[in-house]
């Protein structure tokens, strides 16, 4: 008798938690181990393919590039700091209010001078002070040179950024098999290797757009092993320097990493952000650094798709926010104060071999489709993790970004929440996905406070 009592209250418990959460009574699962469950999309260390290390020693070495060490430092921080230009309307806006500042002053001194006199040394300070407090944008060119400091610094790091963005894709829709992919902005030729590690099975055309002729030469030698006359490790990949003209012509993954921020003005952006959407069948992939620079410019291109209507519509299915975000509305990290970049992690090994480092970066994939798990399972809905679980006894403090728009802190217990999601928060890291739509009546949730914003903003730094 006191076995039977024991069994009927251990179930009442599982029907009461099972009423109370029904979502984790679901089978989010789908027979996957927790440490390998469907919102997890995580890499661990990645390394370059073998093939790109060798040819890219062998270019590096080459090459004989002075003070390459200090280089590659100086690049990497630049790239890192990096800010867009600051728009005319804004810069005439500064210009007229320290005008008017600078005149009052000069006015309230009340010195018996030349109108004409006082205005040519306010014009001075003006412009004076504009060159100092605004940032000065200047476009990078590319020629063989940089290109090496740039594979040397930023190639190992930017490939991981790619490769976990890719691996959102493969590992959510395994049914997608891009037969084409057209890369803007192609640098080294990252993306190709990334796809090709993927997809080696079905691509078929490989598009590398850039307009920097020395880029293009630097990524064709790295698929020939820095070997002339050797063939492409990767076939039927074609370099461009410019876009293909029509805009009738898509490819089922269009990608651009690291390439919007090297644009001057938000409407030229916004222009580019068009054409690669015109040019997408399935997939889009944006990839710009972790920083808040990066993460806003990621955040224009989504408003722009989003919001926006072209002139002249091409192909008349909807964008759509695949990853990383859980929603269409506007990013709540924007709302923080001060806003935080929305970014991930990725840990890999540098060209050189030594020590593991991490890359900072942030990504937007759009999709032309619905997301696959809103077709195979719609009762289901993930939230993002936005900074790495924490894991306590018997306890894991989880900070997301949820379907309903805002960023909640989650303390996930095996029995509030059921021991399968329980095991599956202990299992996951930040950027993965979570199956929670937290309860607003929850005492165990709160809206980010100070603490929270100062454990996001750690975790971003």
């Amino acid at each position: 008798m006191g076995t039977r009592r024991y069994v009927s209250r251990v179930f009442c418990q599982q029907n009461i938690t099972a009423a109370a959460n029904p979502q984790t009574n679901l089978d989010f699962l789908e027979g996957q181990p927790h440490k390998r469950h469907p919102g997890i999309s995580h890499l661990k260390t990645l390394r370059l393919p073998e093939e790109m290390q060798t040819a890219a020693r062998s270019i590096i070495d080459r090459a004989q590039v002075t003070q390459l060490p200090d280089r590659t430092l100086k690049l990497t921080n630049f790239l890192w700091s990096r800010k867009r230009a600051v728009e005319d309307f804004t810069l005439r806006q500064k210009a007229l209010s320290l005008e008017k500042k600078l005149w009052k002053k000069a006015v309230e001194k009340g010195d018996n001078m030349d109108n004409h006199v006082v205005l040519e040394g306010v014009q001075r300070e003006v412009f004076s002070e504009l060159r100092r407090t605004i940032y000065h944008w200047t476009p990078l060119k590319y020629n063989e040179e940089l290109g090496v400091v740039y594979m040397a610094s930023r190639m190992a790091g930017g490939y991981a950024a790619v490769r976990r963005a890719l691996n959102e894709i493969k590992k959510r829709d395994p049914t997608f098999a891009p037969h084409s992919l057209l890369d803007f902005g192609s640098g080294l030729g990252t993306v190709a290797w990334a796809s090709h590690f993927y997809w080696a099975d079905t691509l078929k055309e490989i598009v590398c757009v850039d307009s920097s002729g020395p880029m293009n030469i630097l990524a064709e030698r790295l698929l020939k092993g820095d070997e002339e006359h050797a063939p492409s490790h990767i076939k039927h990949v074609y370099f461009r320097q410019f876009l293909p003209v029509s805009p009738k012509v898509q490819f089922d993954l269009v990608t651009s990493a690291f390439t919007l921020s090297e644009i001057s003005s938000i409407k030229e952006r916004e222009e580019a952000v068009f054409t690669l959407w015109r040019k997408t069948s399935s997939y889009l992939l944006l990839v710009e650094n972790g920083t808040k620079e990066g993460h806003q410019i990621l955040m224009e291109a989504r408003d722009t798709l989003l919001q926006k209507k072209e002139e002249r519509v091409y192909d008349s299915r909807p964008a759509s926010v695949f990853a990383p975000c859980s929603h269409e509305k506007t990013c709540p990290k924007l709302a923080l104060m001060p806003a935080l970049p929305c970014n991930f992690r990725q840990k890999y090994m540098p060209l050189n071999g030594h020590n593991s480092q991490i890359e900072k970066f942030s990504y937007l994939i759009l999709t032309r489709a619905p997301p696959p798990e809103a077709k195979s399972n719609m009762s289901v809905e993930w939230s993002r993790l936005i900074a790495s679980p924490q894991p306590r006894t018997r306890h894991v403090h989880c900070r997301l970004c949820c379907p309903d728009g805002q960023l909640k802190h989650v303390v996930v217990t095996p029995r509030k929440h059921g021991r399968d999601l329980y095991r599956c928060a202990r299992s996951s890291e930040w950027g993965d996905q979570l199956p929670l739509i937290p309860d607003e009546e929850d005492n165990d949730m709160i809206q980010p406070d100070v603490e929270d914003n100062d454990m996001i903003q750690n975790d971003s730094e």
